[in-house]
């Protein structure tokens, strides 16, 4: 499993996922319409290399996008026209906005869409993506029953406690804290996660 931060949705409590759908952008709008020409959902996951003078998507393309029935746009660059792209019912992710479009063509690569730099992932077409308000994840094929199974579990034991504290009964109770720093005085190699670990904990998991 793989984390980038710093991607932010232009809407909170926007999420996106699905298979990844890579591709990077050259300075033309085709780049993206070729990339969602056979998709059947997914994630658009664009690499513009976190360039902060253009805005490589905007409200048509989004627009198209959603059509396209796709889940969602992940930019690692910028966008344009945010109050029509806001209005449009896909979740996008990007590192913020600019005005200006795009004014250069470079050459395209022959590895167009085959993967995108995010951050300092290198995400392909056997990823899974998951965005919301914290950032993206990027899964591979071989983990992601692992990955879901591990997040499921956390997520239910995290609700539960979540529960007992509006009930009264605090974390540190929950989670034997007393009992925690007592054994660590004993053993002063004692790590947290490990007694998180015999008590059913998941905070840090």
């Amino acid at each position: 499993m793989r984390v980038v931060a710093g991607l932010l949705p232009l809407i909170l409590g926007q999420r996106a996922s699905g298979r990844a759908i890579p591709v990077r952008h050259y300075g033309s709008v085709d780049v993206f319409l070729e990339a969602i020409a056979g998709a059947d959902g997914g994630v658009l996951v664009v690499d513009n290399d976190d360039r902060e003078d253009e805005g490589c998507i905007g409200d048509l393309t989004t627009l198209e996008v959603a059509n396209a029935r796709l889940t969602g746009i992940i930019i690692w660059g910028r966008h344009r026209d945010t109050a029509i792209v806001r209005s449009i019912p896909i979740a996008m992710f990007s590192r913020g906005a600019c005005a200006r479009g795009p004014v250069r063509l470079d050459a395209r690569e022959p590895e167009a869409f085959v993967d995108a730099r995010i951050g300092e992932e290198i995400v392909t077409a056997s990823d899974w993506v998951v965005a919301d308000d914290d950032g993206a994840i990027f899964i591979d094929d071989a983990h992601i029953e692992p990955v879901v199974s591990a997040a499921e579990s956390i997520r239910d034991v995290e609700t539960q406690q979540a529960e007992r504290m509006k009930a009264g009964v605090s974390l540190r109770e929950q989670l034997k804290f007393a009992d925690y720093l007592h054994a660590r005085a004993a053993d002063p190699a004692l790590d947290f996660r490990a007694h998180l670990r015999a008590k059913g904990g998941a905070i840090e998991e």
